[in-house]
């Protein structure tokens, strides 16, 4: 659940670079004094939360590079596989350019996105789609649909270019989706 939780975060990368774009107050003089940190950041807190929330996806993702990168599942083959990138591009812009159209500039709205975002977050991790991921997909990822030699029908993401007759390790995300790294065929096979 907390690897669900943290993808969606990292899903919502875009929509926090949007805010950060579009709702940020500085004022660029080179003649005039600073008008401190406390006014600035009074300025400018909604970008300011958006901020540290790419931050945390910069965490999460790096988190789970690293987990991807460990321990894995016995390899497997691929007997039958379809991409399913379009998935991305539903979240995005299903999800995200609609939300950048808030006006954050009054409160009511800016709980209003808070409280969508968390409600699509249920959804998002309740429904198992956390793998319609659009920063996934710019950071070079890909979505499969696949049958496998042990007859499974299941979701595979990965940088590798996957095919029929590929061998791949796995980590398991949940009971239907995997992170996999394409291997060697094993000795015994």
């Amino acid at each position: 659940m907390r690897r669900k939780i943290e993808l969606y975060i990292v899903s919502l990368w875009l929509l926090f670079l949007l805010i950060i774009v579009n709702r940020t107050q500085m004022q660029i003089c080179w003649s005039c004094s600073f008008i401190g940190f406390k006014q600035l950041f009074h300025d400018n807190v909604i970008p300011t939360i958006a901020l540290l929330f790419f931050l945390l996806g910069f965490i999460f993702y790096f988190r789970f590079r690293y987990t991807i990168d460990g321990t894995a599942l016995l390899p497997v083959k691929i007997k039958k596989i379809e991409h399913s990138n379009y998935e991305h591009l539903t979240f995005l812009t299903t999800y995200i350019i609609p939300l950048i159209c808030f006006d954050l500039s009054q409160i009511r709205y800016a709980v209003d996105l808070l409280i969508l975002l968390i409600i699509i977050g249920a959804i998002y991790v309740k429904t198992n789609m956390f793998y319609a991921n659009p920063t996934l997909a710019l950071l070079g990822y890909n979505v499969y649909k696949v049958e496998t030699s042990q007859g499974d029908n299941l979701i595979y993401i990965s940088k590798d270019k996957l095919e029929v007759s590929s061998w791949v390790s796995s980590l398991q995300l949940d009971h239907k989706t995997y992170f996999v790294k394409k291997t060697t065929q094993p000795e015994n096979e």
